[in-house]
This record gives C-alpha cells, sequence and structure tokens, in this order.
C-alpha cells in the first residue's frame, strides 16, 4: 500500500522536473537588428568614398566567457553562469558577424573572407579580445588587441592598437546584449578610422586607451 504522503511527495517531485523541464531558454546575438545599424552614426567622411575589402580573421575570446551561456559577474569576484540565458552561436562567431557588419558598414565595403584571394589590395583585421565583462543593471565592458594591415598594396602598411570601451546598461539582459552590440559597434569605429587612413596610405595612428 503506498501511503498518501509518498504520493505527494511523488508528485511534487514530478512537478518540480516538469517545470525544470518546461522552463524556457532564451537566445541573444550580437548582430545589431538592421534598423538600429541604419540609424547609427557613421564615422567615415563623406570625402572618403569606400575603403578597401577587408578580410576578418577569426576573433579569439576569453576561455571564461567561451561558452553557449551567458556568463555575468555577481559581486565582486564571483560569475554566474546563466543556463537559460544563451547565444544563438559561438561567442567568438557573435563577436566575429558583429564586428564584421558594423566595419562593412563603417568602410563601405564588404567583408571578404573565405573568399579566393583576387591578388588586389585589402585590408586584412584581427581582433583578439582580453576581457568580455557583463554586469547586469550596469555596464559590458569589452578589451582587446587589434591590428590592421593592408595586403597586395605597394602602400602596404600594418598597426597594432588596444581598445576599451565600456557601455552603461539598464537592467535585464536585452539592455546587457544591446550594450555588447554598441561596445562593438564603437570598436569598429575605432578599427575604420585606423583601416581607412591605411588603406589610403595616409599615416594612421591608435585610439587613446582610457
Amino acid at each position: 500500500m503506498i501511503r498518501t504522503g509518498t504520493r505527494l511527495s511523488a508528485l511534487g517531485l514530478a512537478l518540480a522536473l516538469a517545470a525544470c523541464a518546461s522552463a524556457p531558454l532564451h537566445y541573444y546575438t550580437l548582430v545589431a537588428p538592421a534598423a538600429l545599424v541604419a540609424g547609427a552614426p557613421d564615422t567615415s567622411t563623406a570625402t572618403s568614398g569606400s575603403s578597401l575589402p577587408f578580410e576578418l580573421l577569426p576573433v579569439g575570446v576569453p576561455a571564461q566567457v567561451d561558452q553557449p551561456q551567458l556568463v555575468v559577474r555577481s559581486g565582486g569576484q564571483g560569475v554566474v553562469l546563466l543556463d537559460g540565458e544563451r547565444w544563438i552561436a559561438p561567442l567568438n562567431d557573435e563577436v566575429r558577424s558583429a564586428l564584421s557588419a558594423d566595419l562593412a558598414r563603417q568602410l563601405h565595403n564588404q567583408d571578404v573572407s573565405g573568399l579566393p584571394d583576387s591578388g588586389k589590395p585589402l585590408l586584412r583585421v584581427k581582433l583578439d579580445l582580453r576581457r568580455f565583462d557583463s554586469q547586469p543593471g550596469s555596464y559590458a565592458l569589452i578589451e582587446g588587441a587589434w591590428s590592421v594591415r593592408v595586403l597586395h598594396d605597394a602602400r602596404a602598411g600594418a598597426l597594432a592598437c588596444t581598445s576599451r570601451i565600456v557601455e552603461t546598461v539598464g537592467p535585464g539582459y536585452d539592455a546587457l546584449v544591446q550594450g555588447h552590440q554598441r561596445a562593438i559597434g564603437q570598436l569598429a569605429a575605432q578599427i575604420a578610422v585606423v583601416a581607412r587612413a591605411l588603406g589610403s596610405g595616409q599615416p594612421a595612428a591608435c585610439p587613446a586607451f582610457p
């Protein structure tokens, strides 16, 4: 004979498991919506025209945040892995896709990564993120080393720089992801300034590091 208390315990466990199993997953992308990108400021000048096409190499991200889930700061030293809040693609691919789209808008040219080498002049861009910090309701921070090199051109030049960008964010994970989108947009603008200068054979300087 099964006691009533045992039945209730089993029922409670089943309901708890069902609730866990049915908890929704939320997916996020770092690629900004088309409407947002269209309305974002363009740092290129009207007289600069299109820059060279560019090749964006695979992006490196810190191992601590290279997870399907969002990894956020908690308190002073703690971090939390948010199992119900996830990236739609691996984080390095998300950063690369977002940066590629922003660079294409800033440089008025296309990312030719993966296409056969035509032997024509192009810009090679490389980014290695050292920090990708997320504090919900507070800030989104990216910091990384990047470089731009001109290939297949007699005026070939190169420059390596470091950037640190912090965006204030409101409460919620949507606001946090939007903060990272803005930060990547700012990074693209900094890279584009250097890329346009090198591509036109002009002196280039790294942005000031805060």
